[in-house]
Order: C-alpha cells, then structure tokens, then sequence
C-alpha cells in the first residue's frame, strides 16, 4: 500500500490528490486550467493504483513532457499512457493551439530519489553539449528564443510560442535561416531519440515547435541564464539611423 499523498500546484494553487478518487486536469475538472477550445474537458488524471501514484493522459490528441527538477527524467506522455509518479516533484509542459501551459507535481514520500547532474558544458567554441547532442551557438540561440516567452515569466502561467517569423526577426534573421536551423535542432535531438520531433509529411511546424520547446524547458537545455544571450543581441543592434542636420547647422 502507497504512503503520502500528490499536491499539484498551478498558477499559485494546491490541489492535493485522494486516494480512491482520481484528481482530473484539464479544462474541467479539479483542476481547471484554462477555458481553452483545443484543451481536452478532462487531460490529465493523478490517481493511485496498485501501491503507486500515477499519472495517466485520458485526452485524445493532446500530448504532455513530464520531467524532475533537476532535467534528469523525461517522459512524453502520449494519449493513453501512463507514468508512475515516484519522484519528489515534477513539471508538466503540455501545449493546446497556441498556449503553452505548465504545473508541478509534489510527492511527500517518494520512491526514488533523483541523483548525478547533466549539465551542459561549452567549449572554446562556444558549442554547447548536452547528453550525446551538440548544439552550435546558433542552434542554442533559437531554442532560447522559442522558449523565451515562457522563460521570463515570473510565475507558472500560460505562455506563447512565438512564429517562425517573429522568432526570426527576434534574432534578426531570415525565416529561411530560422527553419533550416530548426530543422536541424529537430534532426540532431530525433537522431538522439527524442519522440516527435521528426519532420515528415503531416507534421506541422507548429508541433514541432511546441515538443522542442516543452522538450528543451524539461531537461534543461535552456534556462533562465541563457536569457543573457537575447539580451547580448538586443545590445548590439545598430543605432537608429540619424536624420541629416538640417540647413543652417
């Protein structure tokens, strides 16, 4: 028999999980996320079944990234699928149209205690590497901007992916450049194995987008810190051009 009990917490509320009852997320439910049309009534459940808390995806379409703190565990939780919640806490990130939205989970009595570190290393290059997957500054660069919406938040709150076309013109580049380079991103974290990112027909770039960014967010390969390397762009933008002096001066 399972000890302790499940708190989920969204937008600065605590929802705590009861035995022989499931605590259902979604549009409605316990957990009310949002009046959004593409958000399933009832998405997510936690409930206890055979000794352990699990989390179970009831929707249809939508999918959900559930990863610990630290960006050691990751899961894709597809419709239908399950996982046991045997960590001490855990994100959320589940994308509906174009909102991106995310919670915690809070276990008091773990199973398992999550151990070691991935953290990313950058070389003289200014590469970035992480796990078996390197990323070139530029790569780095247009993860942090898709992210950065949800990044500057100061609290848990839906939050927008940007379009190819305003992130491009973020970073000051052509949409042509932005999609080979996300392309790119998405072929190098397939190839490591990381589900739905693969391109290919009936994969709209807007799915992609949003499991890159619940992905990147959920192990960590971009952070708060790396906020600094949009700033750094803002900083170097050219002066605005100066009218001429008029006669006279």
């Amino acid at each position: 028999m399972s000890t302790g009990s499940i708190t989920v917490e969204f937008c600065g509320e605590e929802f705590v999980a009861v035995r022989g009852t499931p605590l259902t997320i979604g549009r409605t439910g316990d957990v009310e996320i949002d009046d959004n049309p593409f958000l399933h009534r009832s998405f997510l459940q936690v409930v206890e079944d055979g000794g352990l808390w699990w989390l179970t995806n009831v929707g249809t379409t939508l999918t959900a990234t559930v990863a610990d703190k630290k960006g050691l565990f990751q899961a894709w939780l597809n419709p239908g699928a399950r996982i046991p919640l045997a960590l001490e806490r855990f994100t959320v990130w589940f994308t509906a149209g174009p909102t991106t939205y995310d919670f915690d989970i809070i276990v008091d009595t773990p199973a398992f205690t999550a151990t070691g570190s991935e953290d990313a290393e950058t070389d003289s290059t200014g590469e970035t590497t992480v796990g078996r997957v390197t990323f070139t500054p530029d790569q780095k660069l247009l993860m942090v901007a898709l992210c950065e919406g949800l990044l500057r938040r100061s609290y848990a709150a839906p939050g927008q992916i940007p379009s190819s076309a305003d992130a491009a013109a973020r970073l000051g580049w052509k949409v042509t450049k932005f999609n080979r380079k996300l392309d790119n991103v998405c072929q190098k974290l397939a190839d490591a194995g990381t589900r739905g990112l693969h391109g290919g027909p009936g994969k709209l770039a807007s799915n992609r987008k949003a499991r890159l960014v619940e992905h990147a967010l959920s192990t960590r390969l971009v952070t708060e810190g790396d906020l600094a390397l949009l700033d750094a762009i803002d900083h170097d933008e050219p002066a605005a051009p100066q009218p001429p002096p008029s006669r006279g001066q």
